[in-house]
């Protein structure tokens, strides 16, 4: 079906797709569903728990717990959505990350066999997604959440994870201490304003079915429309951060603390602040990096074409290339998450516990927007014509890769970069409208 409706539908918009926040707290429930009767009712008893995006709008201020929810195909299933219906879902979806592992470059050890809590499997079948402002309210969600399982039969927790802030940062910062969640689309319609360098308001259906997306109207919804409108796709990814290897790396290959920083920043395209090396290509400049209006107002073609403030090969520059992209518009995806674990005190070893981040990628279509994101910008050894070099943070390493510093008179090569993070696990959710979550709990009704 075609749709040409281009206001957004607010009241029936879950808010993770369209507002971020205040939490510092929380857990990612990782569910199955034994019976499609179990799955419904749990469905049903959380649904008046779920905001839209027009209700923490107006309430963002008084709330201090948000709730989400959102299935694999496998859960969808397991509900009792019609196979006529759920043989509309794109093939991505229906074959789930782990299936799709070759295509995203999750080899070695961020292959699914090692993923933890059960999320290669296909008894993974929902999220419900737990976040809180405060530690109270963390443990009042959780208590509850606990007693709704134990008497309804049918439903178990899988697994779970739980977040928190990264002290002594706060939620805006990973463990490796760089701020994070600088460069976020904005949707046409949302009332939310382009901070400069950030790129103008975007077709809401690059994110959200059932809008027109930057090319125009979309055609073929999955059906039924009732359950897909409103709706949109998450890739989940669970990324260990090894902060005392990353540490030791960056003492190892550098004369001094700030030469650490600068190489710090050399991996990531900012520094710790946030501050743009492109902006900032000497020193950190934590004014600069807390300024929304200045720390995203830059591009890479005519201010550092040949990377010499910024990487060509560095975090922030793959996954966001900016002007030096074709039709980036349309592989823009939003970011939402939290980290997890205990923060590892400054000079302190590597402890053994694992932390990291727990991110979720939306958008409308997995394919051309995650899966070429993972497979081209993060992944491909040939990005911007480097010839052998993976994302230093995001991507895969085993240790055969480089990176490349230009600078002049000579650039420096890394070699055999290590992995500074791996992947723990993944998976593809769909997140329905508040209806598509009204229709799958009626599935469980007599009939």
């Amino acid at each position: 079906m075609t749709s040409a409706r281009a206001e957004l539908e607010l009241d029936d918009i879950q808010h993770i797709l369209l507002t971020r926040t205040p939490a510092i707290t929380g857990r990612y429930e990782f569910l199955t569903f034994d019976t499609p009767a179990g799955g419904c009712a749990w469905l049903s008893a959380l649904l008046d728990k779920v905001q839209s995006a027009a209700e923490v709008h107006q309430t963002m201020d008084a709330s201090d717990r948000w709730v989400t929810l959102a299935f694999t195909w496998q859960g969808l299933r397991a509900l009792g959505v019609p196979q006529e219906s759920l043989a509309t879902f794109p093939d991505a979806f229906r074959e789930g990350m782990a299936a799709r592992a070759s295509i995203l470059g999750d080899t070695g050890a961020a292959a699914p066999e090692h993923w933890l809590g059960g999320l290669a499997g296909d008894d993974l079948h929902a999220i419900a997604i737990l976040f809180s402002r405060t530690d109270e309210q963390y443990r009042r969600s959780v208590a509850n959440h606990d007693a709704l399982l134990s008497r309804i039969d049918g439903v178990r927790s899988l697994s779970h994870l739980d977040l928190n802030a990264t002290p002594p940062f706060n939620y805006a910062h990973d463990h490796f201490g760089f701020r994070d969640r600088l460069s976020q689309p904005v949707m046409k319609g949302s009332g939310e304003e382009s901070t400069p360098g950030s790129g103008g308001p975007l077709e809401p259906g690059e994110f959200i079915l059932g809008y027109p997306d930057e090319n125009g109207p979309v055609l073929g919804l999955p059906q039924p429309e009732t359950l897909s409108r409103n709706g949109s796709y998450m890739a989940y990814r669970r990324l260990e951060e090894h902060v005392g290897l990353f540490r030791t790396y960056l003492k190892d290959h550098a004369e001094t603390p700030e030469g650490e920083e600068l190489l710090a920043a050399k991996f990531m395209g900012r520094w710790r602040s946030g501050a743009p090396l492109v902006l900032a290509p000497d020193s950190d400049d934590p004014e600069l990096g807390a300024d929304p209006m200045r720390n995203n107002d830059f591009g890479y073609k005519q201010m550092d074409p040949f990377g010499y403030a910024c990487p060509l090969g560095s975090h922030a520059r793959r996954l966001n290339p900016r002007d030096t992209a074709h039709y980036m518009n349309r592989r823009r995806m939003i970011r939402r998450g939290a980290t997890y674990g205990a923060a590892l005190p400054e000079g302190m070893p590597d402890d053994g516990v694992e932390r990291g981040i727990a991110a979720f990628i939306i958008c409308a279509d997995l394919v051309r927007q995650f899966e070429f994101a993972q497979n081209v910008w993060i992944n491909d050894r040939t990005f911007h014509e480097l010839g052998n070099e993976h994302d230093p943070i995001a991507g895969t390493q085993d240790g055969s890769l480089d990176f490349t510093v230009p600078k002049r008179p000579i650039r420096k090569v890394h070699k055999g970069i290590p992995a500074f993070t791996t992947l723990r696990g993944g998976a593809y959710f769909f997140l329905p409208g508040i209806t598509g979550l009204s229709y799958l709990a009626t599935l469980g009704e007599p009939s």
